[in-house]
């Protein structure tokens, strides 16, 4: 039960920690909008500027998301009892994994068979 209390508090820290930087990214850069207000925008060079810090943004906030997601997962299945079983197999992920990247939801042998079958499409 110890255990579980220190990886439920340890998912609880990381998923803070992805959102307060989630945070921060949105504090710090302004919106589109509010960039376009007062510039000359008139220049591509500018536009392309703009618009590939608008894309790094983009994606690095949809990263974030999808890292809050996953650890929102694996509190979901700590409080469901099914922590530390693959999500396709049911077989127990390896608990060295599970240290390494406590939201993981997939063991080892499903994740390389999942990431081969995305290569091949």
């Amino acid at each position: 039960m110890a255990e579980q209390a220190k990886l439920r508090e340890t998912l609880l820290k990381e998923k803070d920690r992805l959102q307060q930087e989630l945070a921060e990214l949105e504090k710090d850069m302004p919106s589109l909008q509010e960039r376009r207000v007062g510039s000359s925008f008139g220049k591509r060079e500018e536009e392309a500027v703009e618009a590939s810090e608008m894309e790094n943004r983009l994606a690095m906030e949809t990263k974030l998301n999808e890292l809050i997601a996953e650890a929102n997962r694996a509190l979901e299945k700590l409080n469901q009892g099914s922590y530390g079983r693959c999500d396709l197999c049911r077989e127990p992920i390896n608990p060295e994994r599970l240290e390494a990247l406590p939201t993981a939801h997939l063991c080892l042998k499903c994740r390389a068979a999942q990431d081969k079958a995305r290569t091949r499409r």
